[in-house]
């Protein structure tokens, strides 16, 4: 039982740690794009602005991808219409959109709208991150704990609470049944908690939030994106 549990927490912390990393990884490679890349063109705004939504997106097509969904309104809004109906036939669609992001850097670099290299590698750095988070996400879906173990879990457990009123009439007496329905709720509801937070990407009341946590990174991002007055201050910066 303190294996099952433990296993089942461990997955559930490591998924809120990696979705805390892609937070700050998309709002740092959000701020990144906006200051580095400069416009030398009226459709460079655009083109900016597309790409900061490119990084909403892939929080957005994460939590899609976790959860077996498929592409949605949800991204159409943060999409051009070509992207959307691009996306509706890749399987992947997360890993897609940080191929469009990275590409979009290296365009812009090949454009000289950006200063140096080390910036770019910066971002690059920052779009990896992003797959790396991607794959670990991945394999706590795709790896959950083997069927047999919870199997003969369940079994061990009802095992032990059949037998158990036999242990305890002689001391318990008249109190044999509610001591045992006491410790059989107590154990089944602790075998239940480790199977309800081990995949932490779905929709149950203890799975991560990840709805507000896409719907944070949207609204930052789109901070970025209201930030036109202030486009000399940060050019200084850099």
């Amino acid at each position: 039982m303190v294996f099952r549990t433990n296993t089942a927490y461990e997955r559930f912390w490591e998924g809120r740690r990696l979705w805390g990393t892609i937070t700050s990884d998309t709002r740092n490679l959000a701020w990144q794009i906006w200051v580095v890349v400069n416009e030398t063109e009226p459709s460079d705004r655009t083109q900016k602005i597309a790409a900061l939504r490119l990084v909403s997106a892939f929080a957005v097509a994460n939590k899609l991808y976790l959860r077996s969904e498929p592409v949605n309104n949800e991204l159409k809004e943060l999409l051009s219409q070509f992207e959307y109906l691009q996306l509706k036939n890749i399987d992947n669609a997360p890993f897609e959109i940080a191929y469009w992001i990275g590409n979009y850097i290296q365009k812009q670099y090949n454009r000289n709208c950006i200063n140096n290299a080390p910036q770019v590698a910066a971002m690059l750095t920052l779009t990896r991150n992003l797959m790396d988070s991607l794959g670990n996400c991945e394999r706590i879906l795709r790896a959950p704990l083997p069927l047999a173990y919870t199997i003969h879990l369940k079994q061990l457990l009802l095992i032990y609470c059949l037998l158990l009123p036999f242990q305890l009439v002689a001391d318990a007496g008249l109190w044999t049944g509610a001591i045992v329905a006491l410790i059989s709720f107590t154990l089944f509801g602790i075998e239940e908690i480790g199977a309800e937070i081990e995949n932490p990407f779905g929709y149950d009341d203890n799975d991560l939030p990840l709805d507000t946590i896409c719907n944070q990174i949207k609204n930052d991002i789109e901070k970025f994106i209201t930030w036109n007055n202030s486009d000399g201050l940060y050019q200084d910066i850099i």
